[in-house]
């Protein structure tokens, strides 16, 4: 569950950056009231969090999924 949570967080980050990249817009800071607002401090801290939690993921064996049905 923490990998899809952390996952998810990455997939914002990376919007976020795409946008402004792109077209020099902070989603996230739109959103929260500014770049030094809390809420877009917590965001932007939580999805650097996820962001080093997913660097765990390259270095696991993939699990494979069994299909039950026969």
């Amino acid at each position: 569950m923490l990998d899809r949570i952390s996952l998810l967080l990455v997939i914002v980050g990376a919007l976020n950056w795409g946008s402004i990249g792109l077209f020099r817009f902070d989603l996230v800071s739109w959103i929260c009231g500014g770049q030094d607002s809390i809420f877009a401090r917590i965001i932007y801290t939580l999805v650097a969090l996820a962001g080093i939690w997913c660097i765990s993921l390259l270095f696991r064996p993939r699990e494979t999924e069994y299909s039950s049905e026969t």
